[in-house]
């Protein structure tokens, strides 16, 4: 790491989905507008997410997982901080009752955001006090690796950031915080694109490429499936100074529309709603 380098911190984010009827885009995804005095992505509409914190790496956790996910998971720390930071900010718990195995009913989750949503957005509690408290399983096994990108080299902050995928469940209701987030929407990928085109949402550069391939499938069946099932590639744009201005660069490999964009387009030209 050179003197000017950041360090990354850990992040996750996480897409909940589900499908649409009668409509040009076959899914909708769970969005947020981030309040205007947030320090990243200020008024920007995103998925839900945030840093990864000291207690979704606690090694008590393996005990609330799936048994299939007890094993070595370099990604572990982010499935959990995408599930808590659902909690949080979307009202959705990716979780199980262990004794029926059942995902938490609606009934079950206004009560346990009565209790525990404040404290963990305050960092009162780790999420492990309420899985414990309340036998609780963390449905990590749900979540597919959708992709990963690091912050530029250049940048004064700097994320290394998993986005993961999840169908929300039926019986539960999203709702932004009204702290972190003023606003959330159900919405379609070429809504998304269009709105942000014409200057209803501010839609960073790579929340605007992960839209992009999410519009590609037809279900959130299907979409979740193919994050399981393909290998996910990182990506670290980097910057090109040429005569004509600065750009960003991001690897062909990744499998975006693009792969160079003129710096000043990485965020759209537009204010949030």
């Amino acid at each position: 790491m050179t003197e000017k380098e950041v360090p990354l911190k850990p992040a996750a984010t996480v897409l909940l989905v589900r499908d649409r009827a009668g409509e040009s885009d076959k899914i909708e995804v769970f969005m947020v507008v981030r309040h205007h005095q947030i320090d990243f992505a200020s008024g920007a509409l995103v998925f839900p997410g945030g840093k990864v914190d000291e207690g979704d790496t606690d090694p008590a956790l393996i005990d609330f997982l799936p048994e299939s996910e007890r094993g070595d998971d370099t990604l572990r720390s982010f499935k959990i901080a995408s599930i808590r930071e659902s909690f949080e900010e979307a009202n959705i718990l990716l979780a199980r009752n262990r004794e029926t195995n059942e995902l938490v009913t609606h009934e079950r989750l206004e009560k346990l955001a009565a209790k525990y949503r404040v404290p963990l957005q305050n960092d009162d509690i780790p999420i492990l006090e309420m899985v414990r408290e309340e036998n609780l399983e963390l449905a990590t096994d749900l979540l597919g690796h959708f992709a990963h990108w690091l912050t530029p080299a250049h940048m004064p902050k700097r994320f290394d950031t998993h986005f993961f995928i999840a169908k929300a469940p039926p019986h539960q209701l999203a709702a932004h915080d009204g702290e972190e987030s003023v606003d959330s929407v159900w919405i379609g990928p070429n809504e998304v694109l269009d709105e942000a085109d014409n200057g209803k949402y501010t839609v960073i550069f790579p929340t605007r490429m992960n839209i992009e391939v999410l519009g590609r499938f037809s279900s959130s069946e299907e979409v979740v499936a193919n994050a399981k099932a393909t290998d996910t590639f990182s990506v670290m744009p980097k910057m090109e100074v040429t005569d004509e201005g600065k750009f960003l660069l991001i690897p062909k490999e990744a499998g975006y529309s693009v792969t160079r964009r003129p710096i000043d387009q990485i965020m759209d030209k537009s204010s949030s709603k």
